[in-house]
């Protein structure tokens, strides 16, 4: 059998994570990566970056933990390599706080990250209107960093990036022999998912060298993320809106918020705004399923609906399209041997 043509549809983390997984584990295959939108425009440059997973109703939570786990070795080793700079990935350490008890006081993740542990009372001085916290080292990625890596990683293996508009999925049929969609908020149209939708996030980046730690509110969604080249500040989460133009009150509610937290940022300077549509739904898409259309067929695998959470599950994310990718193969494979007999 000649070699398998595989296409994915999105660029952003989730799809250029899920072409070098296939390219690296598939073997006897081309993968294009298409898509309208590359680095430094798509919705994964405006992300925080900061592992730490979210939790979807319509997802078990040992996958998601599993996921987890795979991206955030995934993600240590590189950090551990001569890669760590170029790929902006980090280790990071900071707090997690709470206005009020949290329902669970253990998350479900606490064992993936690094030093888990229930913050002191003299760590919580530090925070007057909370209550309770966790401390632990994560990982951050800078997506920034992260997505031209991924592309230089990708075409490095002799695969091809494509920029160009997909209006229907059947429009890479016969040229692909299995595609996988990782569209995000497209799948609303390209797999005809209404159970996908714009999760609005607005957030600033600063330049404020002297901050190391981060700091998450849970509570006030307000958080401070530092990272190699900037500090990300946040956040918003807005459902339904559609808008990619900053609000400029949005933006001074944030600061505000911040600078409550850790008064230093009143010293930031550069300060950009950003705006993201995160692809959310009550349940990642991560199926396969063969489209047929006057007597033709085509493989499609489903890898979207991440939400906030793409970055922490990635490459979890990515290995498991990788699995599906390789039976889509194993079932070409069966049906050109059994249209010979």
């Amino acid at each position: 059998m000649d070699a398998t043509r595989i296409a994915v549809v999105g660029a952003g983390v989730v799809g250029m994570s899920t072409a070098m997984s296939i390219a690296s584990v598939v073997p006897r295959c081309s993968v294009t990566v298409i898509s309208d939108k590359f680095t430094p425009n798509t919705t994964s440059d405006v992300a925080a970056g900061i592992l730490i997973p979210q939790a979807y109703p319509d997802t078990p939570v040992h996958t998601v933990k599993r996921w987890f786990r795979e991206t955030f070795d995934h993600l240590s080793a590189i950090a551990r390599s001569a890669d760590a700079v170029d790929a902006g990935v980090h280790l990071v350490s900071g707090w997690q706080i709470f206005r009020s008890m949290p329902s669970e006081e253990v998350p479900f993740w606490a064992d993936v990250v690094l030093g888990f542990r229930k913050m002191t009372e003299t760590e919580l001085k530090r925070f007057p209107q909370h209550v309770f916290g966790h401390a632990f080292t994560t990982l951050k990625c800078e997506t920034s960093a992260y997505l031209p890596w991924l592309e230089r990683r990708v075409r490095g293996t002799g695969n091809l990036l494509l920029t160009r508009r997909i209006e229907d999925l059947w429009e890479l049929q016969p040229s692909f022999d299995i595609v996988v969609n990782c569209s995000g908020l497209g799948s609303q149209q390209l797999a005809g998912d209404s159970l996908v939708s714009p999760v609005r996030g607005q957030v600033l980046q600063v330049q404020a060298p002297w901050l190391k730690h981060f700091i998450r509110d849970v509570s006030g969604l307000t958080y401070i993320y530092p990272g190699a080249s900037y500090v990300t500040l946040g956040g918003t989460k807005q459902k339904g809106d559609w808008n990619l133009s900053p609000d400029a009150e949005i933006s001074r509610g944030i600061f505000s918020r911040c600078c409550m937290l850790e008064p230093s940022l009143r010293r930031a300077y550069a300060i950009k705004e950003k705006v993201g549509l995160r692809p959310s739904r009550l349940g990642v898409c991560l199926q396969k399923e063969i489209v047929s259309r006057g007597g033709q067929r085509l493989f499609v695998v489903h890898n979207y609906g991440h939400g906030s959470g793409g970055i922490s599950v990635h490459w979890g994310s990515a290995m498991e399209a990788t699995r599906l990718v390789n039976e889509c193969i194993q079932d070409l494979r069966a049906s050109a041997t059994t249209s010979k007999l």
